[in-house]
């Protein structure tokens, strides 16, 4: 997938094509709350298949049949260097830049299936962009979701439970990171619906916005 990338105030075309993106559950303290989960002792991780990414204006295609597709609006890290069991000291050195992320979620299947493949690896449920931004601090970014134009998330980056560092170093302590993979650092509170005809955009301070239309799975 071809995406902007900004660096060192220079703008170029990136392909971005991650051997795989991870996702993060239950990041945000209020998130955890909203969900009826406690906090979690370490990072939640869960993979979604590249086959999942759509880019910026790209539509969502909603499967019919479920009750809850959710909306979940995310800081990505973009990993530029190969990294294997890094320490947390040295985690920001092999990030490319950070992106948006919604980590489209179909809940039914979430609670049938027991694990989250399934519900959150349909194809078109990871629009990431709309591009790689370089040299943000992750600590304190505005993450704001609208539907509609409704704004149905607003945190920060502040409130994660694991931050970005700690994050990558995690990761990397358990599978190697490659150039071009995502690590999705989870959701704040206030997930939702989505239904045929919405559209959906993540905002994060610094990024820009992430919009997609949702549109019926045929």
């Amino acid at each position: 997938m071809l995406i902007e990338r900004v660096h060192g105030g220079s703008v170029d075309t990136f392909d971005l094509v991650p051997s795989k993106i991870i996702g993060i559950g239950q990041n945000y303290r209020a998130h955890a709350l909203e969900m009826g989960k406690g906090l979690p002792e370490e990072p939640l991780m869960f993979l979604k298949p590249r086959s999942a990414m759509i880019g910026d204006g790209g539509a969502i295609a909603r499967p019919g049949g479920y009750e809850r597709v959710d909306f979940e609006g995310e800081l990505g890290v973009v990993i530029g260097r190969r990294a294997s069991r890094i320490s947390r000291a040295d985690a920001l050195s092999v990030v490319m830049g950070f992106t948006c992320v919604n980590d489209v979620s179909c809940r039914e299947l979430q609670k049938k299936d027991g694990q989250w493949t399934r519900a959150k690896g349909f194809d078109t449920f990871c629009p990431i962009g709309p591009r790689i931004v370089a040299g943000l601090d992750p600590s304190a970014l505005r993450i704001v979701t609208r539907v509609n134009g409704v704004v149905r998330q607003d945190s920060a980056t502040s409130d994660l439970i694991f931050d970005v560092p700690t994050l990558i170093a995690f990761v990397s302590a358990h599978m190697t990171l490659e150039i071009g993979d995502v690590i999705s650092t989870g959701t704040p509170s206030g997930v939702g619906n989505l239904a045929v005809g919405d559209t959906v955009e993540v905002d994060i301070t610094g990024i820009g916005v992430l919009r997609n239309p949702v549109v019926a799975r045929e």
